[in-house]
């Protein structure tokens, strides 16, 4: 990003997009007390999604439970339902689906993300959600590194140590041969891929394959940060995924248990985009104080009051994220996102689009370069 003097003012600012994500893949019923409590029937998994819209969230991350056992489903068929259900109830929503399948795992139990195979079947699922997250680059992702035990687990299974060392040996499974195929099946069933981030050099690989050809399209996508192995906590860090993502762009900043509260704020006086749940963090900012995914999102809304920046409609953020669009060339992909053209033989030095010097008739509005309306 690029910001301007007037970048931070909050009329300057595009309207912040919130991600609620109630579903806790890593939880199970017994983890969670009435505060914070685990959506799993499916009145109740349909409910939450009611409650993150109402209290501000536009986006929906969506991990499909399973109400027989509390795990993550495996079964197809009830995503689909599940996408059907929730297609009635919060009809203006972007439907964001988790495509790591990740699943809370029992003592003994290695945690791990789901096959290939099973997670390029979300691209088939009727009706479709808007977007698939999309993991590019695998990376540890060590849970307890950062979080002690004895703070952002306490109360729940990972105090067994067993348990704990599962959530420690976590790899996020994302080799070229996965991460291409699935955003060519994402594009071929017309589902928008959310490049899933876990530091700066999955950025570079998500510029690269756009620069071959692979994708052309919007990037939009989150930062998962907060864990041994991909970004920490170090605020230096995160201003440089800030200062790298394209002018084009919208991307989350997602961080774990306590942390989300002091990142949440950096980024939403920044002019980036958040995302709250209990899927990320069960506390409230002060240690023991249990919340809800309501009472975060909440919180995120009051933290963008304060500096006067608006929250996002449901049709701005459609807009923003630009659902549905698709471009046809990778020129016309770089120059959307704001980035150079790929150099031509013979081009020296730094080079930048052609054009005829002209203002489009229809352009972005945003100092820093984020759509906040349409003219």
């Amino acid at each position: 990003m690029y910001y301007t003097d007037d970048s931070l003012l909050p009329e300057n600012m595009p309207p912040l997009m919130i991600t609620g994500a109630p579903y806790g893949p890593v939880w199970m019923p017994e983890d969670c007390t009435p505060e914070n409590k685990l959506p799993v029937t499916w009145e109740e998994q349909t409910q939450a999604a009611v409650d993150c819209f109402n209290a501000g969230a536009t986006i929906l991350h969506i991990h499909v439970c399973d109400p027989k056992t509390g795990h993550i489903s495996k079964n197809f068929k009830e995503y689909s339902e599940q996408i059907a259900r929730l297609r009635e109830a919060v009809p203006k929503m972007i439907l964001q689906i988790g495509g790591s399948i990740s699943f809370a795992p029992e003592p003994g139990e290695k945690a791990e993300f789901g096959s290939y195979d099973a997670r390029h079947k979300l691209c088939e699922i009727e009706p479709k959600p808007d977007q698939i997250t999309v993991s590019c680059g695998t990376t540890l992702y060590d849970h307890t590194a950062i979080n002690r035990l004895d703070d952002a687990w306490a109360g729940t299974r990972y105090t067994n140590p067993a348990m704990a060392a599962a959530m420690s040996n976590l790899v996020a499974d994302a080799t070229p041969e996965f991460y291409l195929e699935n955003i060519k099946r994402c594009v071929q069933h017309g589902i928008q891929p959310y490049f899933a981030l876990a530091h700066i050099h999955a950025l570079e690989l998500v510029e690269r394959l756009i620069r071959r050809g692979y994708y052309k399209g919007p990037v939009n996508g989150f930062f998962s940060m907060g864990v041994g192995g991909a970004c920490g906590v170090n605020p230096f860090d995160m201003m440089e995924l800030v200062r790298r993502t394209p002018q084009g762009s919208n991307f989350t900043y997602q961080s774990t248990f306590r942390h989300t509260y002091p990142v949440s704020m950096m980024m939403i006086a920044l002019g980036q985009h958040t995302r709250a749940g209990i899927e990320d963090n069960l506390w409230g900012p002060k240690k023991g104080e249990r919340f809800s995914t309501l009472q975060m999102i909440e919180k995120q809304v009051k933290m963008a009051e304060l500096i006067g920046r608006p929250i996002a409609t449901a049709a701005q953020t459609r807009a923003m994220l630009k659902i549905g669009v698709t471009y046809k060339t990778t020129e016309e992909t770089l120059s959307n996102l704001g980035l150079p053209p790929n150099r031509e033989d013979g081009n020296a030095g730094f080079h930048v689009h052609v054009t005829d010097g002209k203002l489009p008739s229809k352009r972005m509005v945003g100092s820093d370069g984020h759509m906040v309306a349409v003219e």
